[in-house]
């Protein structure tokens, strides 16, 4: 049967963009500004080629007047209570929810996605997210999840074209919810519905200056994230751009969340409904065109099911129909631009001349791309690697559920996964070994304003949605800096010896074992009195790299203990220091020249540190969300990082050292210590004590040395997924940068200033948790679903 077409009316949208004379200055201070003598982006429908408009090239004015707009509006906006910012979001959220056909419209014309995905996905959850966010603004002022923090301030902003609108209103909602203001950058691309959104911002009378759209190419994107009154920089796009805007951000205080790209493997078991797993793969990759960053290009189909699966799914995409977005009987548009259409059909040319078996239903021309199958592949070939951000599957075969966790953790991505078997122990045992921040059981791209979304390693780190999402927009009390960081050199003269009975040349903690330095070089220690005290290893790359492999060796086993077992772990080890408190508080005072009374305090906190960071093991849980629409139980898990490296800085050097393991520990990671470079004896006498608190081997690994050059091999080891380090601004500007050129790992750094340590180990013990884990959202409906075209839960 042949299906006519059921155009939808693109009237009421033309006659804004005509009403604008088709010409779009940047939103700045609530005020549209005259395009002038700046220079236009034409912008064009990319299913027809027809001109919608042009968009001024903001320019660095535009954006300085921007931010100082911001943040003028900003002090007031902040003031507000919660319940005040509440009905802002909410009016917000209304307002398009009145205006919704005009955004659909709107939004399937700029990019040429389904008229019906933008109607039945993406504006019923742009809504939703504002009224989500209205009722956490409502609520956050008696929430003790959100004490001692406060808003970041000024929050740059910059959003992809996949999902224009929907993406706005995941940075914008939150961001407003948590008291900031906003300056967005949409799309060059995509441009036309934040702009319209801009309107709905006066028409519900939002304080001028809390939300400003400047427009233009990736040259705006480097004013926003380069701008000193910028306080924090959300981006979603590219892993390639994403790396760029970590390099820029590198040397300075602002806040950074990064939702990169993906490669999300589907995986079939023989035990799946398999009629139902084909509606999944439809949805989970030729919804809007394959142009979804967790989208599952990557099918992994169980080998006894394999030759029937794949003919049941060329069967369902010879169905599939490919045309103008606003036909309300198709079911893909075209790419969003003839560049993205050259990019794709550039994969899939190099598929067929490598072999691979390329299938299509049918011919397209324009930037129309059929629904595309590839077989005859391997897990190393580049569609099964590479993010191609198209209607592009590529499918293989495993054997064994050990066999499908494997192929589905062999990629640099770890944004979504979808797993299909009637066996839930089957799909649950799936879910908890895969290395990604959402995973649907039996369904898939589901999203919920409850819910956080958002990846690990080269999918970036921060998260949208959820309380976590909201979290991102705010930046702890407790890391408020009490001065400038201690990053003197320790002295390397000595005036006379300490008396001892013993050589005392501390050794490093590697695997378990003391271990001499690679390069057999020691150097001396001398207190402030001028006293030789001892003397360290220096530790050198491949110190580094023997750490870390035990780290990762340790990692499976630690991570895998239950969170009250890591616990008593803790707890053991505190109780041997508070056996050994004086001892400790000796070695501190002649390391550090501090009283002996500050010496013991030091201790004593590291003492209650290691107790706070052990009942936090045990109960730092996650919660389930109930979906917004039918009561899906959404499981957010508290999991842990993996390799975390940590350099402890001179300020408290005992205390900073456990507060940093001790979370870190408790979030069941492992970790490689650099300890104090002027002070390292206490952290390295823990060695012992390590031992005898039944600490398993390799979970804790210690190497002495200079902190920069070992930070710099930990931010560069892309078998470490994070970096903790204290020290210098210039050394915290080098981690970052290495870590952006590197595995993308998330990083801690101090940028030169000192914290106080008591309160971090005690106040801000919450937030180290945070810092210590991410959170895995694992989607686990009561039937088998596949969403609403992968819209979500609306």
């Amino acid at each position: 049967m042949e299906y006519g077409p059921a155009p939808e009316s693109d009237k009421a949208a033309m006659e804004w963009v005509d009403g604008g004379k088709r010409k779009f200055g940047p939103y700045v201070g609530g005020e549209f500004r005259p395009v002038g003598r700046r220079k236009t982006i034409e912008v064009t429908a990319p299913a027809d080629g027809r001109a919608l408009g042009a968009t001024a090239q903001s320019t660095k004015k535009d954006v300085d007047d921007a931010v100082a707009a911001a943040k003028e509006a900003q002090k007031e906006w902040a003031a507000l209570s919660g319940y005040e910012r509440a009905k802002y979001l909410y009016a917000l959220g209304r307002a398009i929810y009145d205006q919704s056909r005009d955004f659909e419209v709107l939004e399937a014309l700029d990019n040429g996605k389904a008229f019906r995905d933008t109607k039945n996905a993406d504006m019923p959850l742009v809504r939703a997210h504002f009224d989500h966010h209205a009722d956490f603004a409502m609520l956050m002022d008696n929430d003790a999840d959100f004490d001692n923090y406060e808003p970041y301030g000024v929050v740059g902003q910059i959003i992809p074209w996949n999902f224009p609108m929907l993406m706005l209103a995941w940075k914008i909602a939150p961001a407003l919810a948590a008291g900031n203001a906003v300056v967005l950058k949409p799309a060059e691309d995509t441009p036309l519905t934040a702009l319209k959104f801009a309107e709905v911002c006066d028409e519900i009378g939002l304080p001028k200056g809390l939300v400003n759209i400047v427009t233009g190419d990736g040259v705006v994107g480097n004013y926003i994230t380069s701008h000193e009154g910028v306080d924090k920089v959300a981006f979603t796009g590219s892993t390639e751009v994403g790396r760029i805007i970590r390099k820029a951000t590198a040397d300075s205080d602002k806040g950074l969340s990064l939702e990169l790209g993906g490669k999300s493997p589907f995986i079939v078991f023989d035990d799946a409904d398999l009629d139902s797993a084909v509606e999944g793969v439809v949805n989970a990759i030729w919804f809007n065109q394959g142009e979804v960053c967790c989208g599952g290009s990557r099918l992994l189909i169980q080998e006894s099911v394999h030759d029937k699966f794949i003919e049941k799914l060329k069967r369902r995409m010879q169905t599939l129909r490919v045309g103008g977005p606003l036909d309300k009987t198709i079911d893909m548009g075209s790419v969003v631009s003839k560049a993205q259409h050259d990019q794709v059909q550039g994969f899939i040319s190099r598929a067929r001349e490598d072999g691979a078996e390329v299938y299509q239903a049918c011919e397209t021309d324009g930037n129309f791309i059929p629904p595309t199958l590839i077989t005859n592949v391997s897990s190393n070939d580049e569609v099964m690697q590479d993010e191609i951000f198209g209607p592009v599957l590529s499918a293989m075969s495993f054997r064994t559920p050990a066999e499908a966790i494997e192929l589905a953790n062999n990629t640099r991505y770890g944004l979504a996964a979808s797993v299909w078997s009637e066996d839930q122990a089957k799909a649950n045992a799936l879910a908890a070994a895969i290395r990604a921040g959402v995973i649907w059981i039996n369904t898939t791209n589901q999203f919920d304003g409850k819910a956080e979304f958002g990846g690990y390693t080269e999918s970036g780190f921060g998260r949208d949605g959820g309380k976590g999402g909201l979290l991102g927009y705010l930046k702890p009390k407790t890391e408020t800096a009490i001065g400038q960081a201690d990053v003197s050199k320790p002295k390397t003269e000595y005036k006379s010896v300490a008396k001892r009975d013993i050589d005392l040349t501390r050794k490093f903690f590697v695997g378990g074992k003391e271990a001499r330095p690679d390069g057999g070089s020691t150097r001396n220690v001398i207190n402030d009195k001028g006293e030789l005290i001892g003397r360290v290893g220096i530790g050198n790359r491949k110190d580094i790299r023997n750490a870390v492999a035990a780290a990762r060796s340790a990692e499976a086993g630690w991570s895998g203990k239950t969170g009250y077992q890591r616990g008593q772990v803790l707890k053991f080890a505190a109780e041997r220091l508070s056996k050994r408190a004086d001892e400790f508080a000796r070695t501190l005072a002649e390391s550090t020249g501090c009283s002996e009374a500050d010496a013991r305090a030091e201790v004593d906190a590291s003492i209650k540190a290691l107790f706070n960071f052990a009942s936090w093991s045990n109960m730092h849980e996650g919660v389930v969300h109930e979906a917004s629409n039918d009561k899906t139980a959404i499981l957010a898990l508290n999991e842990h990082i993996g390799v975390i490296g940590i350099t402890a800085p001179n300020e408290k050097p005992l205390l900073s050292y456990v507060t940093m393991v001790a979370a870190a520990l408790a979030g069941g990671n492992t970790v490689v210590t650099v300890p104090s470079e002027k002070a390292p004896i206490p952290a390295m006498d823990l060695i012992e004590l390590f031992r005898t608190a039944d600490i398993p081997a390799g979970v804790v690994n210690t190497v002495a040395g200079s902190p920069d050059e070992l930070a710099g091999v930990l931010a560069e080891h892309n078998d470490v997924d994070a970096v903790w380090y204290h020290g210098s601004a210039a050394g915290s500007a080098m981690v970052q940068t290495k870590t952006a050129e590197s595995n993308l790992k998330q990083s801690w750094v101090n940028n030169g200033k000192a914290y106080d340590w008591d309160v971090l180990a005690e106040k801000g013990s919450k937030h180290m948790m945070r810092r210590a884990t991410q959170t895995k959202n694992i989607w686990s409906p009561s039937r088998t679903g596949v969403g609403l075209g992968g819209g979500g839960s609306y």
